[in-house]
């Protein structure tokens, strides 16, 4: 069995100063650490009970078939303090029928991005014997 200490997802953008802008300023992420220095340097963000590294550079945009899952205690008031920064609601909140509330943005690379709410009677919020 591995034993995994701690996890990151890593982005290479085409153009890590907007990237950063997106993930720092527009969504708000914070900051865990940075290295290197200059337009390369990498910035690594908290993203609730993991991280995203944003470093490095790349050719081409990275492919949609890796998507971001963030969840939010409200994906509405989400969608309004998202749009008044800006970003482009890809699509508005909708309840699926699993039953969670998803909302779909996408970084400037096109990365998508869900943001889930989980209503309080869904059964992820569940916890048996506690």
């Amino acid at each position: 069995m591995v034993h995994v200490l701690s996890s990151r997802i890593l982005l290479r953008p085409t153009d890590p100063e907007r990237s950063r802008a997106f993930y720092g300023e527009q969504l708000g992420l914070a900051v865990y650490r940075e290295f290197g220095t200059g337009a390369e340097r990498g910035t690594v963000f908290f993203t609730g009970g993991g991280f995203l590294e944003v470093s490095g550079r790349a050719e081409t945009p990275p492919t949609t078939a890796v998507r971001l899952w963030l969840q939010v205690d409200d994906v509405a008031a989400t969608q309004e303090e998202l749009r008044a920064k800006g970003v482009d609601i890809v699509r508005p909140p909708v309840k699926e029928p699993w039953g969670l509330v998803e909302m779909w943005i996408a970084d400037p690379d096109g990365t998508p991005i869900v943001l889930v709410e989980v209503p309080a009677d869904h059964p992820m919020r569940y916890r048996p014997g506690i």
